[in-house]
């Protein structure tokens, strides 16, 4: 097992762990949880990550269709005990990996609701997001610094303040920023368009 592929277990470890624990949900054992980030590193192998854009591209999101996600999902889960508990959260993590890349937010963390509300800035809601208030491909999560994204997050916050203090973790966690800068940085298998 390379360094990175060993790191990117300990990572996608973590992020399930984090993940569960913020949604009040048992644990997974180590074995289930080494074996659903096993499987995810040999998927990228096979499948490929997204082209990296040229310095002058600036890409466009794009969303994978439920049709495209499902098999990936079933993939990951096949034989693990919970997994029908673990598909959303499998699912943000097959959209990581596999979503384009491009370059400008669709500031969807700052769209507000007819109420006012930003349904990404709800603390209920964006504990059942891996990636917090943003989105799981948004470039922010490798263009700017912790201290940046902070800031970025924290002017378009249209709720409690206190709230985006109290709980950064949730709403801006550091390991999935982490996980992000390791795909973008991955060697691991083709880069496909």
């Amino acid at each position: 097992m390379s360094s990175t592929s060993e790191t990117f277990e300990k990572l996608v470890s973590a992020l399930l762990a984090r993940y569960l624990r913020q949604n009040a949900l048992a644990a997974l054992s180590a074995d289930e949880s080494a074996l659903i980030a096993r499987r995810l590193w040999r998927l990228m192998q096979t499948r490929g990550l997204p082209c990296r854009l040229k310095p002058e591209e600036m890409g466009a999101p794009g969303e994978m269709s439920a049709e495209e996600v499902a098999p990936l999902v079933t993939s990951l889960l096949e034989g693990v005990s919970r997994a029908a508990e673990l598909g959303v959260v499998a699912r943000q993590l097959v959209k990581a990996c596999f979503h384009p890349e491009f370059k400008k937010c669709r500031e969807s963390y700052r769209e507000t609701e007819d109420d006012g509300s930003c349904r990404r800035q709800m603390l209920e809601r964006v504990r059942t997001r891996l990636s917090g208030s943003h989105c799981v491909d948004c470039p922010y999560w490798t263009a700017l610094s912790a201290e940046q994204h902070q800031a970025c997050l924290a002017e378009g916050w249209v709720g409690d303040a206190t709230m985006l203090t109290e709980y950064r973790a949730i709403f801006l966690p550091e390991d999935f920023r982490e996980f992000r800068r390791l795909l973008r940085a991955s060697d691991c298998g083709p880069r496909v368009s």
